[in-house]
């Protein structure tokens, strides 16, 4: 991939802060972690319906619709998962600087690559949410049935059977969606947002 040259970043006048004071809460990335079937996309879908019910700005990245165009171009190679996950924390910053909570569900499996769209905004801007569900009940859910067809060979290289998932070291939330439901998960994040004066 070449790299741009003679590029300068042009600042706005109106600066991210001047956004959260409009909105009336600051803005951060949720970023969902989890294997196939953990319970991801449909965490965020309720915690964004939850968050847009208390007037809460967001915007919901989830995986296959960021490979329907943004990332359309990618596989699901060792690097093409890194890319993947290199552009959705890019594009996750400008939601961010814009004022909005991003909520992204993506598998992204790697730890650096999390670690790595952790290190390009500030600290407090990075909420690793590790949804959390055992092999087993991530394949007796299997809502795509891609469990299915991996253990029969039609997948290669999928997340828990014959490629890596690597449990976050430090997440800032765990939702164990084996003991939780989808109400119990979304208020352990809206306390968490809450409590750290988020909104």
């Amino acid at each position: 991939m070449t790299e741009s040259t003679n590029i300068v970043w042009h600042e706005s006048e109106v600066t991210k802060e001047n956004r959260q004071e409009l909105k009336g809460h600051k803005s951060a990335i949720l970023w969902f972690t989890g294997l196939s079937g953990s319970g991801k996309s449909t965490v965020s879908v309720a915690l964004e319906t939850e968050l847009h019910a208390k007037g809460i700005h967001t915007y919901r990245l989830d995986g296959d619709n960021v490979r329907h165009g943004l990332n359309k171009n990618l596989g699901f190679s060792p690097n093409d998962r890194t890319e993947n996950i290199r552009r959705i924390g890019e594009v996750s910053k400008l939601m961010v600087d814009a004022g909005l909570f991003t909520l992204t569900a993506f598998i992204s499996p790697y730890q650096e690559d999390r670690d790595q769209v952790r290190e390009i905004v500030k600290s407090n801007e990075f909420i690793e949410i590790y949804v959390k569900a055992s092999l087993e009940t991530c394949e007796e859910r299997d809502p795509k049935g891609l469990y299915k067809k991996a253990r029969l060979g039609e997948i290669k290289g999928f997340t828990g059977i014959d490629a890596p998932y690597e449990e976050p070291v430090n997440p800032e939330i765990i939702i164990d969606t084996n003991q939780l439901n989808i109400v119990e998960s979304v208020k352990v994040i809206v306390s968490y947002l809450k409590e750290n004066n988020y909104i």
